[in-house]
């Protein structure tokens, strides 16, 4: 029989055991729950404390978008203060990738509102894969018109990341009249971007447009100016709400240019209906002041993206539009060449004022061989001295002056006047022409210097080439006797102004200056001069040259007869001059592409000139007057 105190014993026991058991679980709970604690305070500690600045940051990156603000581009003008490249507002279709979920079903979408080419399409998508900020809107269609901005703007509750943005956008005001000197600026592309350095690709994050030639190229990076940027606060679907902050962009640099807008129309109009060049040079400064090439294309069309119809038209065109004749174009320069080798014929003293040949129409080197003809077939008589020869342009006085100088010595006259050289003009694409030489025959030919070949390139033929820019820096520098300048475009780039100096100068003496320049005043008024036609009713003098420069070869025993051959394989027509003869302002190349002869198609374009150039000058020097004496009464 168990015993009372032994029960009592056993149930105490296992009580004390039960109460060590629930002791111990609620301290295993107890730590397990400092521990989660403390786990927990070390989180949030670190998520308020240590995490603090990146989550703040990266809240901001959510609601915060940095965007470039694009920089207004430079402005141009004539040397009048005449705007000749302006920036109008335009209107731009833009498309926020990342707030679209099917972009096709997008494009499907806007095509029904707006004209969209597929061009537009392949631009948009090549933009979007270049390296851009998120939310950056990439442009779909440019210049969008009225009617275009109403139809998206009633759509757009479903049209979700299609934005319409305003913009300013290139204008020529003036159109073909200066396409190839201004130049024009179209849409930035792949290679342009690649060509650019890191900073120089910040600047062009907010523009979608570059100078593509003339002086929009040259000076692209003094018009496009410094890109800005804004911290704008946007919604949850990237909508944009207020600008937090703004960096305003620095604009580009105005440009003011020596061209005289009244004077490139009188030169543009005077070339109507043909393909050709002028070029006009102040022989005071350097500066050019009138650059046309013919026939010639409106620039505005490739501004915001020329359309493939029209610019196949442009492209295919026998006429060749695109090309500017006045920096591209390589003529013959035939007899326009004739003083040059006339003051270096008198300066090596190889001939004097005093030396005659007789021209019976042609020249032989020696008995039976090949003749050389003189344009004119019974030839010039006797006693044709260097001022008949450059009068009349007597081909075969200068013949017999190659002969006597050799290639040796009138290689390096022709250099001196900067034949053979880019002149440096301040636009790109400039071509050299060709001035040969014996070692550039040996070299690209690979064969000798002959003595015919010195008889071609004293009458501007052969292997000579020029380019009618060439062309008119050589006629300036006759005109300053000797001191050269590299033509220039730009007078005042912002507020500095741009001065041009003397490249180099020719060293001949004074006597024999006076006599060449001379003898081309005679070749406008002299009485056989060639250029006497434009010489009627003249109020100044003009010194000047003409020139025929063959296309085609004729053979030996044949005559050019215009009525057998192509019109476009007609001679070219060429006439450089400088006016007034003895106190010379302004020097002039003309070339007339296949217009046949020099003195009636060229030259007749160079006096329309002229008589522009001193009907301006006169308004202007008498505007300037009255300014002074209207400064001088103001009290």
């Amino acid at each position: 029989m168990p015993t009372l105190g032994s029960d009592n014993d056993l149930r105490m026991a296992n009580q004390g055991h039960e109460r060590r058991v629930i002791q111990r679980r609620i301290g295993v709970a107890l730590l397990g729950m400092l521990v989660m604690l403390g786990i927990l305070l070390f989180r949030f500690y670190s998520l308020q404390v240590t995490q603090h600045e990146d989550f703040v940051t990266r809240s901001d990156r959510n609601r915060i978008q940095v965007q470039p603000v694009a920089p207004t581009r430079g402005l141009i003008y004539d040397r009048n203060g005449i705007l000749l490249a302006d920036n109008r507002p335009s209107y731009r279709l833009s498309v926020i990738v990342e707030r679209v979920d099917n972009l096709d079903a997008l494009f499907s979408t806007l095509g029904d509102l707006v004209e969209l080419s597929q061009s537009d399409i392949d631009r948009f998508k090549k933009t979007k894969r270049r390296a851009r900020s998120p939310y950056q809107p990439i442009p779909l269609k440019l210049d969008l018109s009225e009617d275009e901005i109403a139809k998206i703007s009633v759509n757009e509750y479903r049209l979700e990341g299609v934005e319409v943005e305003a913009e300013l956008v290139r204008y020529y005001p003036h159109g073909e009249l200066l396409a190839h000197t201004i130049g024009y600026v179209g849409r930035i592309n792949e290679r342009e971007l690649g060509s650019f350095d890191e900073e120089a690709r910040k600047d062009y994050s907010a523009t979608y447009s570059i100078g593509k030639i003339g002086i929009e190229k040259k000076y692209e990076r003094e018009l496009l100016g410094k890109v800005g940027s804004q911290f704008m606060e946007t919604n949850a679907h990237g909508r944009s709400l207020r600008v937090l902050q703004r960096q305003d962009p620095t604009p580009g640099k105005d440009i003011h240019l020596y061209l005289d807008l009244h004077l490139q129309k009188a030169a543009f109009d005077a070339l109507e209906g043909w393909r050709g060049a002028v070029v006009a040079i102040d022989v005071r400064t350097g500066g050019v002041v009138a650059m046309v090439s013919t026939p010639s294309f409106n620039p505005n069309l490739f501004v915001t993206g020329i359309g493939y119809q029209d610019y196949n038209a442009l492209n295919r065109s026998k006429d060749l539009p695109l090309y500017n004749r006045t920096i591209q174009a390589q003529y013959p320069p035939g007899s326009t060449l004739k003083p040059i080798l006339g003051l270096g014929g008198l300066e090596s003293g190889l001939i004097s004022p005093q030396t005659r040949i007789h021209d019976p129409g042609f020249y032989q080197l020696s008995e039976g061989e090949r003749l050389y003809r003189d344009w004119k077939k019974w030839g010039h008589g006797n006693n044709v001295d260097l001022n008949k020869a450059i009068t009349e342009s007597c081909d075969t006085f200068f013949y017999e002056l190659a002969v006597r100088l050799g290639i040796d010595r009138m290689h390096p006259i022709g250099a001196h006047f900067g034949l053979g050289a880019k002149t440096g003009i301040d636009i790109p694409n400039e071509r050299s022409g060709l001035w040969p030489s014996r070692e550039w025959k040996k070299r690209y030919r690979r064969l000798p210097w002959y003595p015919g070949d010195s008889l071609n390139v004293s009458i501007g033929q052969g292997d000579v080439l020029a380019t009618p820019l060439q062309l008119a820096v050589m006629t300036a520098t006759f005109a300053n006797q000797g001191i050269r300048y590299e033509p220039h475009l730009v007078s005042k780039l912002g507020e500095q102004l741009i001065k041009v100096t003397p490249a180099d100068a020719v060293q001949a003496k004074a006597e024999n200056w006076d006599y060449v320049n001379s003898a081309m005043e005679s070749v406008v008024h002299g009485h056989r001069g060639t250029a006497k036609g434009i010489s009627k009713g003249l109020e100044y003098r003009i010194a000047g040259k003409t020139g025929t420069a063959q296309v085609i070869g004729i053979a030996q025993d044949e005559e050019y007869d215009r009525d057998k051959i192509d019109k476009r394989n007609w001679d070219h027509a060429l006439f450089v001059s400088f006016a007034p003869a003895h106190a010379p302002e302004i020097a002039l190349a003309v070339v007339i592409e296949n217009g046949e002869h020099g003195s009636s198609a060229a030259a007749p374009i160079a006096r329309k000139v002229f008589d522009n150039w001193f009907k301006i000058e006169t308004a202007r020097k008498a505007q300037q007057m009255n300014n002074i004496i209207a400064t001088e009464v103001t009290p």
